[in-house]
């Protein structure tokens, strides 16, 4: 399953990262990391962007980049 996949209220933890060169190195600067846990506290009502808390604050990821990172 990948994050954009995951419903409002639920905590998952990331298994890996998909993607190559700056964006995923972009994506692991904002503390999104292999076996961290991300909590999904809202989806804008177009479904971009997704609003996640991480590592204690909260973040804002396009679904395109969510698309991106696969969670359990």
């Amino acid at each position: 399953m990948t994050l954009n996949e995951v419903k409002i209220g639920k905590t998952v933890r990331v298994l890996s990262i998909e993607g190559e060169g700056a964006i995923r190195r972009r994506i692991m600067d904002m503390g999104i990391t292999r076996g961290v846990e991300i909590y999904v506290r809202k989806v804008a009502p177009l479904g971009d962007p997704i609003e996640l808390t991480v590592r204690g604050f909260e973040l804002f990821l396009r679904k395109h980049d969510a698309k991106m990172i696969v969670v359990e």
